[in-house]
């Protein structure tokens, strides 16, 4: 059957003159880049903890999960950058279900992408303003980028997505760090490949235009487990596992040689819990190789404000609806715990 165009959507310039950023919020986000743009290059020692929900379901907790990392930030300033995970796109295994707040800016709802577009560039900016963070976000569908281009200072290429040549491009043309996930059946070659290609230059065809990159040096890996033919997880978190990836980085002359640990999805096998054990063995492997500090810049966590998950309709505030996450006062406990162990 034939697609059926229900209507035309506005270009990002428009969205972006109809809701703009402010002087202040253009110039807060600009000292937020160059903070994690120091901890990339080797430039500073801090570690970042890009954190939050599994997917940012409703505005309002959102903002309150987001308020408490800001007062939390003034504690470990000195040694965390933190970068809330504000993911608006959710991907799906089987194209079915819950695709994010992009498609239904209310889960109970049909899905609007006019309004979801209006929503997610909304809570974004709110983040900004009040809250004084520019946030990550995934890349799900590289065409819709730039209507958060002006906001995000963090973008994911999900496990997914890391093969396709439409996300590496884009990749390239991006002005903030991108992590680019190892895929699901856990190849290094192809997030190698992946990395390679978004830190080098290109020509293509982006939303009718004829483009030019000139690369991404701040590309680099996110470690995030795989599944192997069985189904099983596989972590790749492991003292062996980060030091093959410096061996890798090593031979593969990329610039700016980083990781960032995910310690939830195949890393956990979803066990949230599991998070805060993940993340103390990767600072533990951090604090007895030099190769191993120097590449792992920091860690991706599931959390929200409440522990786990529920279905949708279940009505539990700040409670996830897609995997389950780590909840606020675990949360709270385990930033405090790795400002401690730096």
């Amino acid at each position: 059957m034939a697609m059926n165009f229900k209507r035309k959507l506005p270009i990002p310039m428009d969205i972006k003159e109809q809701y703009p950023l402010t002087l202040r919020m253009a110039e807060q986000k600009a000292k937020n880049d160059e903070e994690i743009r120091r901890v990339f290059a080797g430039e500073s020692d801090k570690l970042l903890l890009i954190i939050g929900p599994c997917s940012a379901d409703s505005k309002e907790p959102v903002l309150e999960y987001i308020s408490r990392l800001a007062e939390i930030r003034e504690k470990v300033k000195d040694k965390i950058v933190i970068v809330p995970r504000i993911y608006t796109g959710k991907p799906r295994t089987t194209g079915s279900g819950y695709k994010g707040m992009l498609h239904q800016p209310d889960p109970n709802e049909k899905p609007d992408m006019l309004h979801g577009i209006v929503a997610i560039r909304d809570l974004h900016m709110c983040a900004l303003k009040e809250y004084g963070f520019s946030c990550a976000d995934e890349m799900l569908y590289p065409a819709n980028y730039r209507y958060l281009s002006d906001l995000l200072s963090y973008v994911a290429i999900g496990a997914r997505s890391v093969e396709n040549q439409e996300h590496r491009l884009v990749s390239s043309g991006i002005e903030v760090p991108v992590g680019m996930k190892n895929p699901t059946g856990g190849d290094l070659s192809v997030m190698m490949n992946s990395i390679t290609a978004a830190q080098s230059s290109h020509t293509f065809i982006y939303r009718g235009w004829e483009v030019e990159s000139e690369g991404n040096p701040y590309a680099h890996a996110i470690m995030r487990g795989y599944v192997d033919r069985d189904g099983h997880n596989i972590s790749n978190y492991h003292y062996e596992d980060l030091q093959n990836l410096s061996d890798a980085y090593a031979k593969s002359g990329l610039k700016n040689p980083a990781c960032i640990v995910d310690a939830n999805h195949a890393n956990s096998g979803k066990k949230y819990l599991e998070q805060i054990r993940i993340v103390k063995d990767v600072l533990y492997s951090r604090a007895h190789n030099d190769d191993i500090k120097k590449i792992v810049k920091g860690f991706m966590i599931e959390s929200y404000l409440e522990d786990g998950a529920q279905k949708i309709g279940d009505g539990v505030y700040g409670k996830s609806i897609t995997d389950p996450c780590l909840g606020w006062e675990k949360t709270e406990k385990l930033i405090l715990d790795i400002a401690d162990s730096i």
